[in-house]
């Protein structure tokens, strides 16, 4: 699993508690970032449980301290602490089992079709390109292209001599789009090996019922 995958898996988890859960949708909603004191007051829950589950959602990276705030109005020796003001992060999560990026497929053809219009270039060859240098920077200083490819969701397996995938991350695309889509794939599967050194292996395009429609063969 992609280790941003994980991370996401854990902040869903964190808001899986319903308390949790309240305090985030309260933040969230406010167009000011607020204060313990604040949440508490407008929800009925004591101050030290919502300290404890809104500074559990900052180290999930849902919530971010964007400062200190005296709200007394005194300062000074005996003015009291500071308080923390809370808002919603602008971190995206976004969990699919099995594991999905149309997020990367969806920045690889926007880039592509904007480099083409500056260009006059070709798109398809143009996004071949761009997924390819996309897949060399993944593996670059991995100890493996199968390590890589576990990394990023392609659910790699050895038969025979060959790299089979298990796990297309871009499923639904790849349905509806089939030509375009696995072409990008392979540029990406090209460039994964690239970046790892891999010599031995060569990326095919081969569609076979319940894998992904490029396997790793034999060079």
């Amino acid at each position: 699993m992609h280790k941003s995958q994980a991370g996401a898996l854990a902040a869903v988890a964190a808001l899986d508690e319903p308390t949790r859960r309240r305090l985030y949708e309260y933040v969230a909603r406010q167009p000011e970032p607020v204060s313990r004191d604040d949440v508490a007051a407008a929800l009925s829950v004591p101050r030290a449980t919502v300290a404890f589950h809104l500074d559990r959602l900052v180290d999930e990276r849902l919530l971010v301290v964007v400062g200190h705030e005296r709200r007394s109005g005194r300062s000074g020796p005996g003015a009291g602490r500071p308080a923390k003001l809370y808002r919603r992060s602008d971190r995206h999560v976004s969990v699919s089992l099995p594991e999905r990026q149309y997020e990367l497929a969806g920045e690889l053809l926007a880039a592509a079709v904007e480099e083409a219009d500056e260009t006059g270039g070709a798109p398809r060859e143009i996004l071949g390109r761009r997924a390819r240098e996309h897949g060399v920077r993944l593996a670059a200083g991995a100890p493996d292209v199968v390590a890589t490819l576990e990394e990023n969701g392609f659910e790699p397996r050895a038969e025979g001599g060959e790299v089979l995938l298990g796990n297309c991350p871009f499923h639904r695309l790849a349905r509806t789009h089939t030509q375009l889509v696995c072409e990008m794939n392979l540029g990406l599967l090209e460039g994964m090996l690239e970046g790892a050194g891999d010599h031995h292996l060569r990326a095919r395009l081969d569609p076979r019922p319940g894998l992904c429609c490029v396997r790793l063969a034999p060079a």
